[in-house]
């Protein structure tokens, strides 16, 4: 039981799992757990991503930063080649908080698109390479698949086909977020070369336009379609990933929420 003035919320779960809670707090939270498993396992599925997370980066972490990681230089290429009409007001910012607060940007938390941008790459830096066990719930799984996943984000979810376009259906996941529950799709083309649609709602109702997004080593397209995010990450070219998107967008584009089936 938890102190009637004390309840447990969301943020002291998310600070249990990243060991921030003092002994106090973190007792009342394993008391709350010992009582709520279905809160126990997913506090255990964050800490398996969690995990996992920092295996799949250990390496890079330990790193030295090389001379030429250059803000502004990173900001110009990045965005003359995506949108270079962005790119000069986006230097000049680049510098002027340079100047003022070395990586001030670089330590903030990425929201919106780029915050389930970096959530899609990072999941599929931990399961695309994994060639035994990539997905928890199989493409002949699909029906089932489906249901859970509708269930756990509240939002009617199902794989589109991207067989059209050269992806067939492998099969998904519940994952987690900082931001709670996702869902991901993972696609492979006649090569072996994989694709992951990731999902999760957002924080707004509104719809936006696809963007191009960084996905952690990849390249990638996201969007917003009625408070539902969605990201496609692959190996691939942005105007390659923009065509998938698209194809993608044109079959999620009639979900709509409602009431689901438990």
């Amino acid at each position: 039981m938890t102190e009637p003035g004390h309840p447990i919320t969301e943020d002291d779960v998310h600070g249990y799992v990243d060991g921030r809670l003092d002994g106090e707090r973190r007792s009342a939270v394993e008391r709350y757990l010992q009582g709520r498993p279905e809160v126990a396992a997913r506090v255990a599925a964050y800490r398996a991503q969690r995990e996992g997370l920092r295996a799949a980066y250990a390496a890079r972490a330990s790193e030295p930063i090389p001379p030429s990681l250059n803000l502004a230089r990173l900001v110009e290429e990045r965005l003359v080649r995506r949108r270079p009409w962005r790119a000069a007001a986006a230097v000049a910012l680049a510098l002027g908080i340079g100047a003022a607060g070395g990586w001030f940007l670089g330590a903030r938390s990425p929201t919106g698109l780029d915050a389930l941008a970096q959530e899609a790459g990072a999941n599929y830096a931990v399961f695309v390479p994994d060639r035994v066990h990539p997905v928890e719930l199989w493409a002949a799984q699909r029906h089932d698949l489906s249901r859970w996943l509708s269930n756990r984000l509240h939002h009617p979810v199902s794989p589109p086909d991207l067989s059209a376009v050269g992806y067939r259906f492998l099969g998904g996941r519940l994952v987690a977020t900082p931001r709670g529950a996702a869902a991901m799709f993972m696609y492979e083309d006649d090569h072996g070369a994989r694709l992951v649609l990731f999902m999760r709602p957002m924080s707004t109702r509104r719809t936006t336009p696809i963007q191009a997004v960084d996905a952690g080593d990849l390249d990638g397209c996201a969007w917003i379609e009625q408070g539902m995010g969605y990201t496609v990450v692959a190996g691939r070219s942005y105007r390659r990933l923009l065509e998938l998107s698209r194809h993608v967008r044109q079959q999620v584009a009639g979900l709509r929420p409602k009431a689901l089936a438990r």
